[in-house]
């Protein structure tokens, strides 16, 4: 049972949500994994990624040899006000705002199998735990996550919302599970860019998803000249973040216009 008053905060219907981190269960072959990733990471980030990511790497006791253990993980987030928790995969996008509004960081329970290793359509402990975790040492960076969450957490979804919700959910599904044929991630993929293409008007959800998606996923800082890596999308993946530090990335200052890309 995880120790942390933080969590004492979070309101029952979040509860259900969470789940028990199976560290046992975790094979010599998913720790292989979280340090060939790791040790990447580290070596390709120390000159790209803003610097409060290898010092939160430090501070909020994540190993690059072993995949965390949320607990002990927990011990050290308490001191900068902060609590982890893991699921099982994706949540609802208003639920993962809810979480960070009360200062709680979701960490996915499953790890990427070897050969998904530079990239994992579904949400892992790789990307939660090395890509979020470490910047919420940074006291700017963690009021930032927070006031996102609270703000997201009211604003309004439509029914489309949560439909793409699910078609994202069960394409990720699809796409992990080595056994699925190729006709039916086809499938799936149609199925969602019908959906993509038939939201119309965007919510408030929608529209505060996408600030969401060019910060805290794959958000850059600094000058566009030289930028500095931020977003845990980025942060967590071997081959998006080398691409996206590229020439032949387009950079574009952030600026409100984002909540249309």
């Amino acid at each position: 049972m995880i120790n942390n008053p933080v969590l004492e905060k979070l309101p029952k219907h979040l509860h259900q949500l969470i789940i028990e981190q199976p560290y046992n269960e975790y094979t010599w072959q998913d720790h292989a994994v979280w340090r060939y990733v790791m040790r990447q990471n580290v070596a390709f980030l120390k000159d790209k990624a803003h610097h409060s990511y290898l010092d939160g790497l430090k501070k909020t006791g994540i190993s690059i040899e072993r995949i965390p253990d949320i607990e002990t993980m927990n011990k050290i987030l308490l001191k900068i006000g902060w609590a982890a928790v893991t699921v099982d995969g994706f949540i609802p996008p208003a639920a993962f705002m809810e979480f960070q509004a009360y200062n709680v960081l979701v960490i996915a329970a499953d790890i990427r199998p070897f050969d998904q290793v530079e990239y994992t359509p579904a949400p892992d402990i790789i990307h939660e735990a090395a890509g979020h975790a470490p910047i919420i040492s940074h006291p700017e960076y963690a009021e930032y996550l927070r006031y996102f969450g609270e703000i997201g957490s009211k604003a309004f979804s439509s029914s489309a919302d949560y439909d793409l919700y699910e078609s994202i959910r069960y394409l990720s599904i699809l796409k992990a599970d080595p056994h699925t044929t190729a006709e039916a991630i086809q499938k799936a993929e149609a199925d969602l860019e019908q959906k993509e293409q038939s939201l119309g008007l965007p919510s408030e959800m929608a529209l505060i998803r996408n600030l969401h998606w060019w910060t805290v996923e794959y958000g850059l800082i600094g000058q566009p000249e030289d930028p500095k890596i931020y977003g845990a999308g980025l942060l967590s993946s071997i081959g998006e973040s080398a691409t996206a530090m590229s020439d032949s990335v387009k950079k574009i200052p952030y600026d409100i216009d984002a909540i249309y890309y």
